[in-house]
């Protein structure tokens, strides 16, 4: 009987660990999407309804140049093809409301606290990311994910079929969107303790 209850503990025990793990391509995300971070100049008020505008410029601009991408590795190659003119953008910006602040654009690997949207959740960890610095970049940032393309506002809904389309799998879509599910929460946890260990 003593058998039975170990053997039926050990099954349960797995079946629980195995129900977290991230076995559903969770860890695809990191090197799947491109994210985006605006740095304002500092906290004032003036600073960071720029940093906003900055943003709906890099968002304007860039959509131009990544609607046809398939992949990360096509957005990426956009990307660097075109940050002339995504620095343009920002200065034309930050010149009509009135400041003088340099901005630079930044694509590298950078790590990436878990976000909770309205609509969507994003794990922590280590993503490709444009960053967009304005000034010093000394205030409160914003980020969001520029591809797939689910910035058109910060609580935007992804759309299905266009995240799809670009590469990420039905069982990575529902990962970000089914935001109230533990399950997933668990899953996200795993993956920062993983990354942790790998960094």
């Amino acid at each position: 009987m003593k058998k039975i209850m170990a053997v039926a503990v050990t099954l349960c025990t797995l079946f629980l660990i195995f129900s977290i793990l991230p076995i559903h391509g969770e860890g695809d995300l990191y090197s799947d999407v491109l994210r985006l971070h605006v740095l304002a100049h500092s906290d004032s008020e003036e600073d960071q309804a720029l940093k906003l505008k900055v943003r709906d410029a890099i968002l304007s601009e860039s959509a131009n140049y990544l609607k046809d991408c398939g992949s990360r590795e096509e957005a990426e190659r956009a990307i660097l093809d075109h940050k002339n003119e995504l620095i343009q953008a920002a200065k034309e910006v930050i010149c009509t409301e009135g400041f003088d602040y340099p901005v630079t654009i930044e694509l590298g690997e950078e790590v990436y606290p878990t976000r909770n949207y309205e609509s969507f959740c994003f794990p922590s960890g280590e993503y490709l990311s444009l960053r967009v610095i304005i000034g010093d970049g000394a205030g409160q940032n914003w980020w969001c994910v520029l591809f797939p393309p689910m910035c058109l506002s910060a609580a935007s809904a992804p759309n299905e079929d266009a995240c799809i389309a670009v590469g990420l799998t039905t069982d990575q879509y529902n990962v970000i969107t089914e935001t109230e599910n533990p399950v997933y929460t668990a899953r996200f946890r795993i993956l920062e303790v993983i990354e942790e260990a790998l960094r």
